[in-house]
């Protein structure tokens, strides 16, 4: 190679380096230009469909394009998952994802459509929601202990609900029952299950707020503990599984936005900096407050360390509980 060539590659190499932040620049200065998609795994009336069209409805307004909410239902959001992850990774798709999908699947199911942390790049944990563990009126308990107790008196024969297998209520609530060391029946549901509940069939519950909060303010089922980790301020005088016995016990329903692996970074900046100016509003807020959400609004580097330690924590449980995703 002579000199001159060495120097025109040289000077090629240095143009392209110097091009890159402009194209780095133009990718999020753009965007969005047309309409985005937010793709749902759960169908229309879910707590992560409603919240998700309160995002979209802002967001629209923000970038004056529009937002629309594509639902995906099926396998515990795995397919809206799956769905995102093969989107083009050019910002116009977004997966607006419950935490059963992203850190629970990966151990429930032996084939899953995608890889959680491969695939997708995290933009912001947004909302986290925690469930009640309620009992019917008539099974005498009212404290954590008091439940515990009588579970032990009689292993094997109370039984909880969940809203399925596989759902962050089932894993915490197996949890529960690992630390505790009761023998509580797991019985799943797709629906109805307020009506076993409620006739007292199935005496215990575990279920996310936004479900069960008017059936406990109506006296119909009694509040024994809240799954978070700190008291939600919906119920402040409801103390948590950790303040019972359990300290550091945390089992929530969490709603994030990812966007396909290889999305540009200055195009996942502008949307982790919209969607916080979402969580900021007013009126979301106090929306949010009242379907019984606490609202988050962290980093991606945040949301990449909570998927990875929450897959590491929940699959240590389904294989200790021996869990399967027909159980």
């Amino acid at each position: 190679m002579n000199v001159r060539n060495a120097g025109l590659l040289a000077a090629g190499a240095l143009l392209a380096v110097a091009a890159a932040p402009v194209r780095a620049q133009a990718d999020a200065a753009g965007y969005p230009s047309k309409p985005v998609r937010i793709i749902v795994g759960f169908a229309p009336g879910s707590s992560t469909d409603v919240t998700a069209r309160i995002f979209a409805l802002k967001l629209a307004e923000m970038w004056g394009v529009g937002v629309t909410v594509e639902n995906t239902p099926g396998a515990g959001g795995t397919v809206g998952a799956a769905r995102a992850a093969k989107a083009a990774p050019d910002g116009y798709t977004l997966q607006y994802g419950a935490n059963g999908a992203m850190t629970i699947a990966p151990s429930l199911f032996t084939k899953l459509q995608y890889d959680a942390v491969r695939d997708f790049a995290p933009v912001s944990q947004v909302l986290l929601m925690g469930s009640i563990l309620a009992v019917h009126n008539s099974l005498p308990v009212k404290s954590m202990k008091e439940l515990l107790a009588l579970a032990r008196a009689r292993p094997g024969e109370l039984s909880y609900a969940s809203p399925g297998t596989g759902t962050p209520q089932h894993i915490g609530f197996e949890l529960l029952k690992i630390l505790a060391h009761v023998d509580i029946t797991h019985v799943p549901y797709k629906g109805a299950i307020f009506t076993d509940v409620l006739g007292g069939r199935v005496p215990i519950t575990l279920q996310n707020f936004g479900a069960i909060l008017p059936t406990i303010r109506d006296g119909k089922l009694r509040a024994i503990a809240q799954s978070s980790l700190k008291r939600s301020p919906s119920m402040p005088d409801l103390p948590t599984i950790a303040e019972s016995g359990f300290p550091g016990f945390e089992a929530v329903s969490w709603f994030s936005f990812l966007v396909p692996t290889g999305t540009p970074a200055p195009i996942v900046k502008k949307v982790h900096q919209d969607v916080l100016r979402v969580l900021g509003q007013a009126d979301a807020r106090g929306r949010f407050t009242e379907l019984g959400l606490d609202i988050v609004g962290n980093s991606p580097a945040e949301l990449a360390a909570i998927i990875k330690q929450d897959i590491a924590k929940w699959g240590k449980v389904i294989r200790d509980a021996g869990i399967t995703a027909t159980n």
